[in-house]
Order: structure tokens, then C-alpha cells, then sequence
């Protein structure tokens, strides 16, 4: 592996780089410190070795600024600043009379350095040159001087510099070899990402990735697309039905899919944030959701993953088919209902001539004004069929309601305190009032079918948005509506009571888009209710009419 720098990653020779800087780093500082040693005139200091101390440290200095601006050549420069170690420390080693000064130790800076930086036969053969100098100094001063003692300690001074050197290379192939193998695996990653960054983004559908808490910790843009933006949590009103299925998710991991409807532009805090927000306020997404939890075994943290896929385009041509069975059941109906109830008619209008008690009166006025209230609803289903528009003029909105009150009251036979108005101001909107009557008819008819029945359980009240356009909101203190049959509340002859048809809020939508209005189910926060220290947030009708021009 050391034997060619070339065939090593980038980081691997960048590593290889930084070591031999922090060698030359290392030499600089030993030879000040020789420097100073032997100018202060410690033990042995001779003019000499001043000298040699100086030359080394103007070695170590160029070696150190050829290295840091010439990242070629590197075995060569390598060889040649340890050649300069050993050359310099052997000249100190004879002049401050070898072995007894004990400067043999500095030879294992730069077998080290050699041992870590070069192959092992190039660390061994300097750590043999090492070896054979001192034993060749202690030969000479042992034919001089008749000391043999130095001998035996040069020659296990050379022992010790072979294990030092076998040792440290083979610690350092297996470090490099280690971090080769981290760097090829970093490449992969990287790849591998970069790839799941490519599938991710062009994904139809929505990925969001989460905590268990809802924090949202990546989202593909598609997710975003479908929420209205980066979302950093699920929280909040406009998403409270995809928080609602990730809790219930969480509760029962067998359930891994379900289906929620959201209005991604609902929320007034975008209304600064998002570009066009009014207009695309009453955007209504059907999300098909698919829950499954990422696979983080022994890492002691839980991330969940989201699919959003949006089936809008999908339940639209499911309508679509629904709405063909809905024109035959208009033909029936134009054929089977309304020549009965024009015979009804006409035998109610031959009962006037004949009955004029007052109470017979008032018995066939009730009935006479049944019969045209179910012949206009017979009507508006067949305009329905055709997508007739109305014609209507501007109502008092004011007015209209407290008149629907009392007649609500009167019929139901309620208290008036269960029902109550609220915000009620002079305003005038376009809808035809028997339009708007049957819409709110329907909503109110549910509302006492769930409400608990308690002073102000069933609440109308009127609101303007930020945006100037007027809202009629039909509230009740019932159990809100499960996101499953959210999604499906405005389909026709899609129904969870066994004597309904599934057309009443099918119906009272259409009227609604009749009148260039709007109906929808949200969930909105309650000004001035909190629920465990955050606001509460609770689901209504809204009814969003057209600005008046």
C-alpha cells in the first residue's frame, strides 16, 4: 500500500502530506531546542556542535517550506529529510563522544517518522544504517580506547530500533489501510446519496420524514408542494388532519395507511408568506397516506416516513362515475317524483276552493308550501345534473339568519339557547336564499343529530378573513369527524348513517359552487380556548362566499 503514494485516494495522500509537515513541524523545534542546549554551554558544548545545531535548524527550515508549497515527489523528498536527521544526529553523536551522551535516542525521530511515512524495507534500511554507525563508532572506540562496553549497548540500541520500526509500520499500514477503506466507503455513501437525492426530488409523490413528536426532519419538494411550503412541524389547524393520522398511526402501527383531506393554503399565518395565498386558500387536497417506520436498531432515536400521494385527480374521475349514476337517478326522479307531487299539487289547490275553516287553511297552506319546497329541491337536483347556474341577487345575511333561526327552533322544537348566532353584523352577499336555506337546513339537521344538546352547542357565526371575504361557520360540541370519512364527507352516496342517502352534503356543496360559494370542513383554532397550554383547535362547516363587486 506504500509502496506507490499515486494509488491511494485523495485523502489518503493529503494525510500522507499533513504527516510529513507535522515530521518537519517535529524537526524544527528539536533542533532549537539542540541549538539552545549548546549555546547555553550545557555538558559537552563545543563550537562544533553550535554549528551543526544551526546548519540543521536552516535545513529543517527549507526542507519544512519545500514540503508545505511542492506536493510532488514525495518518497523523495521524504528520504531526504531523514538522510538529514541521520547525517545531522550522527555528526552530534561523534562530537559529544557517542554513546555516553546519549543522543543516541534521537535517532528514533526520524526511524519513526520513517516507519510511519515509507515502506517497510526503506524504514529497515535506514534503521540498519542507524544500527551499523554506532556500531562502527563503538568498534573504533573500542580499538582506541579498549572500551567495550559501548558495543553492547549499540547493538541493543539497534535491536530496539528494528522493533520500533516493525512495530510502528505495521500499526501504520493498518491505520491507513483503515482509513482508505473509510474514504471508499465515504465515496459510496456519497454516491448512494446523491442518488437517493435525485429519486427523492423527483418523486411524484410526498416523502416527509419525522420524529415522534411531528418534527418534520426532511421533506422532498413534492411533500412540500402538497403542504404549502417547508413545514418544520405537524402542527396547527390546516394540518391537524395528518397529525390526527400520524398519532393514530403511532397508537396502532398496523394501520399503515389512510386517507385525510387538507386545505394547504388555509392557514392566515401564510398569508405574508405564500404568493397568490388568497386565491389558492380554498385549494382542497386528498392525500392517501402510508406510514412506515425507518429501521434504526441501536441508534436511540425513532424516524418515522410519510408518503403523501395525492388522489384527487383520482377521486375526481371516481366522481365522475358517480355523477353519471346520479343522472339517472335525476331521470327517475323527474319522472317518478314530480308527477305525483304535481297531482298533489293540484288536489291541494282544489281543497282551497272547497275547505274555508281557518284551521283547514293553515293545514293546506303548510302543505302547499312543502309541496313547492320539495319541488324546488327536485329542481335544483336536475339543475344540478345540467350544472345550471343560479340567478340571485343580493340577501341580508343578518336578517336571513335570525328568520332561519326561529323557524329552525319552531320546527325542531328546541330551546332557543341550544342554537346560537353569533357575530351577526349588516352584510350582504350573493345567494339565492332557498339555495343558502337548504345548505344550512342539511348542516343544522346534522349538527342536532350529534351535538350534545346544551345552551350554545350549535354555534353560526360570521367571519371575516383576513383576505375581505365573508365566511359562514355551523359548529357543534359533537365528536369530530375520523380523517377516513373526511376524505370521503362531500362524495355523493357516500353516507356512515344507515337511513341516509350520501347526497345531502354532496348537494349543499353543489349549491354552493352554484352561488359561487364555497363549503367545506375545517379544523380552525378557537380564539381565547387552549387545550394543555396550546391553542385548541375544533372542526366546522365553512361556508366561504364570493366577494360582492
Amino acid at each position: 500500500m506504500f509502496a506507490r503514494l499515486h494509488s491511494l485516494s485523495a485523502a489518503s495522500r493529503d494525510t500522507f502530506w499533513r504527516s510529513l509537515l507535522a515530521l518537519g513541524a517535529t524537526r524544527i523545534v528539536i533542533a532549537i531546542v539542540l541549538l539552545l542546549y549548546f549555546s547555553a554551554g550545557q555538558g559537552m558544548a563545543r563550537e562544533s556542535s553550535v554549528e551543526i545545531c544551526g546548519a540543521y535548524l536552516l535545513a529543517a527550515a527549507g526542507l519544512q517550506a519545500l514540503a508545505s508549497r511542492w506536493r510532488r515527489h514525495f518518497m523523495l523528498q521524504l528520504m531526504s529529510q531523514v538522510a538529514c536527521d541521520l547525517s545531522v544526529i550522527s555528526l552530534l553523536y561523534m562530537s559529544t563522544g557517542g554513546m555516553r551522551s546519549g543522543f543516541a535516542i534521537l535517532y528514533l525521530f526520524p526511524l519513526a517518522g520513517c516507519a510511519i511515512l515509507a515502506p517497510l524495507v526503506l524504514a529497515l534500511f535506514c534503521a540498519s544504517l542507524a544500527t551499523l554507525f554506532m556500531l562502527a563508532h563503538s568498534s573504533y572506540l573500542a580499538y582506541i580506547v579498549a572500551d567495550e562496553s559501548q558495543m553492547v549497548q549499540a547493538g541493543l540500541y539497534g535491536i530496539a530500533w528494528f522493533a520500533a520500526v516493525l512495530v510502528v509500520n505495521r500499526m501504520a499500514a493498518r491505520l491507513i489501510g483503515q482509513e482508505e477503506l473509510a474514504a471508499q466507503r465515504g465515496i459510496e455513501i456519497g454516491v448512494q446519496q446523491a442518488v437517493n437525492r435525485l429519486v427523492i426530488s423527483h418523486s411524484a409523490d410526498g416523502i416527509l420524514v419525522l420524529g415522534p413528536d411531528g418534527t418534520v426532519y426532511m421533506s422532498n419538494p413534492a411533500a412540500q408542494q402538497m403542504l404549502g411550503g417547508p413545514v418544520p412541524k405537524l402542527e396547527g389547524a390546516v394540518l391537524q388532519p395528518l397529525v390526527a393520522a400520524y398519532e393514530a398511526w403511532r397508537a396502532d402501527p398496523v394501520q399503515a395507511t389512510g386517507f385525510v383531506t387538507i386545505k394547504p393554503y388555509g392557514d392566515p399565518a401564510q398569508e405574508g408568506l405564500i404568493a397568490a395565498w388568497s386565491a389558492r386558500r380554498d385549494v382542497a387536497l386528498h392525500l392517501k397516506l402510508r406510514f412506515a417506520p425507518a429501521d434504526t436498531a441501536g441508534l436511540d432515536v425513532e424516524r418515522n416516513v410519510i408518503f403523501l400521494e395525492d388522489v384527487t385527480s383520482i377521486e375526481e374521475k371516481a366522481q365522475q362515475l358517480k355523477l353519471a349514476s346520479m343522472g339517472r337517478l335525476t331521470a327517475s326522479i323527474a319522472h317518478e317524483v314530480r308527477n305525483p307531487l304535481s297531482a298533489i299539487g293540484h288536489a291541494n289547490s282544489l281543497l282551497e276552493e272547497d275547505l274555508q275553516a281557518p284551521v283547514h287553511k293553515r293545514l293546506l297552506k303548510i302543505i302547499g308550501d312543502n309541496v313547492a319546497r320539495v319541488n324546488r329541491m327536485v329542481e335544483d337536483i336536475l339543475q344540478l345534473s345540467r350544472k345550471a347556474q343560479s340567478h340571485h341577487e343580493p340577501m341580508e345575511l343578518e336578517a336571513f339568519l335570525n328568520e332561519l333561526k326561529a323557524e329552525f327552533d319552531e320546527t325542531h322544537k328546541l330551546d332557543s339557547r341550544i342554537l346560537c348566532l353569533g357575530g351577526l353584523r349588516q352584510a350582504s352577499v350573493r345567494f339565492d336564499p332557498l339555495h343558502l336555506r337548504e345548505v344550512l337546513i342539511n348542516l343544522l339537521n346534522n349538527a342536532v343529530r350529534y351535538a350534545s344538546g346544551t345552551p350554545s352547542s350549535i354555534r353560526v357565526f360570521m367571519v371575516t378573513t383576513p383576505g375581505g371575504q365573508l365566511e359562514l361557520h355551523v359548529q357543534d360540541d359533537g365528536p369530530g369527524i375520523s380523517p377516513q370519512v373526511r376524505a370521503h364527507l362531500f362524495e355523493p352516496f357516500y353516507t356512515t348513517s344507515s337511513k341516509g342517502t350520501g347526497l345531502g352534503l354532496y348537494l349543499a356543496r353543489e349549491l354552493c359552487l352554484n352561488n359561487d360559494a364555497m363549503l367545506d370542513y375545517e379544523h380552525r383554532f378557537d380564539a381565547g380556548m387552549t387545550e394543555g397550554g396550546a391553542r385548541k383547535s375544533s372542526g366546522r362547516f365553512v361556508i366561504t362566499f364570493a366577494k360582492n363587486t
